[in-house]
């Protein structure tokens, strides 16, 4: 694997925090379904958490450029969005739940 693909490969393990099992019973939450952008469904989020459970479950052989390319996606939405972590106590908050939906978990 190339180096920035082996990069992105290991910045995206290390972001996404949740089991793919984990993340889809997330998924399945009203609460993950409440956050996000929305263009009249699903929320931009939540899509790509479903792609995440995909790409966890995918060997890192058979990985395409289009999944590489969405890891880079996944590895700056989180960066960028821990940055902006609100004050107190985060366990049941839009940020944590959105945070969620991209396959990191801040309270683990």
């Amino acid at each position: 694997m190339p180096e920035d693909r082996e990069e992105t490969y290991r910045a995206f393990r290390d972001s996404v925090n949740m089991t793919a099992s984990e993340l889809t019973e997330w998924l399945g939450t009203d609460e993950s379904g409440a956050v996000g952008q929305k263009d009249g469904g699903e929320s931009v989020g939540h899509a790509s958490g479903r792609r995440i459970v995909d790409l966890l479950n995918t060997k890192k052989s058979d990985l395409s450029d289009a999944d590489i390319a969405h890891m880079r996606k996944v590895n700056g939405y989180v960066h960028r969005h821990l940055a902006q972590r609100p004050d107190g106590d985060v366990t049941d908050t839009k940020w944590r739940h959105s945070l969620m939906n991209w396959g990191h978990d801040p309270v683990k």
